[in-house]
């Protein structure tokens, strides 16, 4: 599995990597981790995403070495995080992105399972790991590849980032592993935390902003579905200090009797984002019915329909995955 990617790595200078336009911790710290190790073996190595890295992910060393515009002149390009091309439609759309995947060598490294319309030859996929970064610890250390402490600690994030903590269900004894490795090599979380908490820190005009948001939340479907609906005006205001819909989400999810909580946003071009946070492992099935895609206690989409069309739609499919899962669990 490994010696595949490790080919197309080798035969290649120039080596674009892409994240999605939903950046997290997992695609940027697993994005700066392949940077590090591939540049200590002589490649150059550009760093893409489609928009901008949200500030609050700025505790992570290297986001600024990140660029939004697209490197034709790679011979390589590995897509980071994703199969899904709901999720790259911003780079596909720009012009001789979709040709320049179509013509060249792609690498695709991921654990996510989301089904994709995008047919690309070399896959590294791993649905058992809790993150991307686990993925390229393992091909690393399966090529002998360095991993020095810069590499370290952005894919020790990139783990905690996914895992929250190590704390998900899809937890595995090599995630322990792997991130008992990555101290071995310098990775640090107790600093890695630090940095964190120190760029989580709110304005009172944020912490004003998520009391008017709390109050605001809808629930669906006798209390199993936690709602909120940020409109464009509330995302140009605030969005550039934090996300709003990461200020509520895990509040809604916590909420006695509530399985799932679901944060939509609104933008001026037509587009509606959705980010699902779940306590049961229904995130990706839902956000499935949309397109999306993502963990099964985590996931998000994307589509262009109104948010008058959409609601109704996510309570019929919350609804549909939430009474399968039960009868699931009765029946196993």
């Amino acid at each position: 599995m490994y010696k595949e990617a490790k080919k197309l790595i080798d035969s290649s200078k120039k080596i674009i990597v892409i994240q999605a336009e939903n950046p997290d911790g997992d695609s940027l710290g697993s994005a700066i981790a392949l940077e590090e190790i591939l540049e200590n073996i002589g490649k150059e190595v550009i760093l893409y995403c489609p928009v901008e890295i949200p500030k609050y992910m700025h505790y992570i060393s290297g986001w600024d070495r990140v660029i939004n515009q697209f490197d034709t002149s790679a011979d390589l390009a590995i897509i980071v995080d994703t199969t899904a091309e709901i999720l790259l439609t911003k780079a596909l759309e720009t012009p001789g992105v979709r040709h320049f995947l179509e013509t060249h060598e792609v690498l695709v490294i991921d654990h996510h399972t989301t089904d994709s319309n995008l047919s690309f030859k070399h896959n590294l996929l791993t649905e058992e790991a809790v993150a991307t970064s686990e993925i390229i610890y393992s091909l690393a250390n399966d090529a002998g590849w360095e991993i020095n402490q810069q590499a370290a600690n952005s894919m020790m994030i990139a783990i905690m980032s996914d895992s929250l903590g190590l704390t998900v269900q899809n937890v595995t004894p090599r995630t322990f592993y792997t991130a008992g490795k990555l101290t071995e090599l310098g990775a640090s979380n107790s600093e890695i935390e630090k940095r964190r908490r120190e760029y989580m820190k709110k304005s009172s005009e944020i912490l004003k902003y998520k009391g008017v948001l709390l109050e605001r939340i809808e629930y669906y479907l006798d209390g199993k579905l936690a709602l909120i609906h940020i409109p464009w005006e509330e995302i140009k205001v605030y969005s550039d200090q934090y996300n709003p819909s990461v200020l509520v989400l895990d509040e809604m999810r916590l909420v006695e009797g509530v399985e799932i909580g679901v944060a939509i946003k609104t933008y001026p071009d037509g587009r509606l984002t959705g980010k699902l946070r779940s306590n049961a492992p229904i995130s990706a099935a839902i956000a499935g019915f949309f397109g999306g895609g993502g963990h099964e206690y985590a996931a998000g989409f994307r589509t262009y329909e109104s948010i008058d069309k959409i609601i109704p739609e996510l309570l019929t499919a919350t609804d549909k995955v939430i009474k399968e899962y039960k009868h699931d669990i009765k029946t196993s």
